[in-house]
């Protein structure tokens, strides 16, 4: 099999990963999730037409003249406080004091700040009119009962949280996240509970792997580290498979030690590609398997031992998935633009992640490496801003050309891969 481009393994991903299934959360819990069904006002709001702010109440025909030479007085008969009803009709050359929020009565089309006006015992001088229908919000400009609000598909944000409030959804239907399990292997690893030991290397994928799945709101379960023994891995995937999504990293390559991939063979996963025209992340294999006994499907990661490439890959790959998973419909890391500071060797037919810091001038952004690229070099990760994406093709790349930065900081996403 061919190495995959890296939006050709994108696609893959994302044909063969289906949205979860639907639950109910309280309402204080659906912040950040996807709404799974349509949602449709259950009132008028507001229920009638009300004041947009403190004034007075009127006809606008009974003061379209009026002017600070020559103001227009009217007789004040009633006093509408939010929440009350107005107790009488408005005639000619009446009008009534009004709150926010109060309901206008009948026979009145405009209301007048109280900025231009000046009251005097019961009668009002009216210095300067508004337009017309002025200050007033019709009913239903809000929500309209029984027509849609909040559509499917819908990133629960404060303000459509409000909504949901405003329309009483105390249960809220969304899309259930999955469940996530997280698995390092290799004799030469040492957990972060284990003794020093100078000839072995801290297990830092798991942790790095375990906060982005956690930036994405999905509390994944780590499984440790499995060892290179047959009987250990088998049995550390096989329980990774009762999830819906397996991240595994190391021993997906070529070497003589590299056990996961012909292990996940053996546990029937189906290997929709393996390797991945890229760099770091080269070694990055993507299956699926069908679930049993009522079980959903599960999606399998055989993810690159360096810790560089695994989170880099994550980014690509598994975060893309598993919001689509959770019903987002934007999937990738934003991208801007940027000027580079420095000139970039191209990578011989492969994609280049290259790890920058972030600045800008009068002309826009500017992107500059975080040092050594290393894919074991992790601090590059640590003080990233941003992936520059090195195309395929390119040889190198001057400075001060326009190049494109994905973006790390923050949950902002776009629909469409720009790479």
């Amino acid at each position: 099999m061919s190495d995959f481009s890296v939006t050709e393994a994108q696609a893959s991903i994302l044909q063969h990963v289906k949205r979860s299934v639907i639950e109910t959360v309280a309402l204080h819990d659906s912040l950040s999730r996807v709404l799974a069904e349509d949602i449709s006002a259950n009132r008028n709001h507001p229920p009638y037409d009300v004041s947009a702010m403190d004034g007075y109440a009127l006809s606008f025909a009974d003061i379209e003249s009026a002017c600070s030479d020559k103001p227009v007085l009217l007789t004040v008969v009633d006093d509408i406080r939010a929440g009350q009803m107005p107790q009488h009709t408005i005639g000619h050359k009446q009008a009534a004091r009004i709150m926010t929020g109060a309901p206008t009565p009948l026979g009145i089309d405009t209301v007048i700040r109280v900025e231009d006006t000046e009251l005097n015992g019961d009668v009002v001088a009216i210095l300067a009119p508004p337009k017309q229908g002025a200050n007033i919000r019709p009913l239903g400009e809000n929500l309209k009962n029984g027509h849609v609000v909040l559509t499917k598909g819908m990133l629960i944000t404060p303000g459509v949280l409000a909504i949901l409030a405003m329309v009483k959804q105390k249960d809220v239907p969304v899309f259930a996240r999955p469940t996530v399990a997280i698995l390092s292997t290799g004799d030469e690893l040492e957990g972060i509970d284990d003794p020093i030991d100078e000839n072995k290397i801290p297990n830092a994928n798991s942790h790095a792997l375990y906060a982005q799945c956690k930036s994405l709101g999905i509390t994944a379960t780590l499984l440790g580290i499995a060892k290179d023994d047959p009987d250990d891995l088998r049995a550390k995937l096989a329980e990774g498979l009762n999830y819906d999504v397996l991240l595994a990293s190391g021993g997906v390559s070529v070497g003589h030690h590299d056990f996961v991939r012909p292990m996940l063979d053996a546990l029937g996963i189906t290997f929709h590609f393996w390797r991945v025209a890229m760099r770091p992340g080269h070694p990055l294999a993507f299956g699926t398997v069908q679930g049993c006994e009522g079980r959903r499907d599960s999606a399998v990661f055989g993810l690159p031992g360096n810790p560089v490439a695994s989170m880099v890959c994550f980014e690509q790959f598994v975060a893309p998935a598993l919001r689509a998973i959770m019903g987002h419909e934007k999937l990738f890391r934003r991208t801007i633009k940027a000027r580079l500071k420095h000139d970039i060797k191209g990578s011989g037919g492969r994609t280049l992640f290259i790890r920058v810091f972030l600045s800008s001038d009068e002309q826009g952004y500017v992107a500059s490496s975080t040092g050594e690229q290393g894919s074991g070099v992790l601090m590059s990760m640590a003080l990233a801003e941003g992936f520059m994406v090195v195309p395929a093709d390119a040889d190198k790349l001057k400075a001060g050309a326009m190049v494109t930065v994905q973006l790390l900081q923050g949950m902002d996403f776009q629909s469409e891969s720009d790479l």
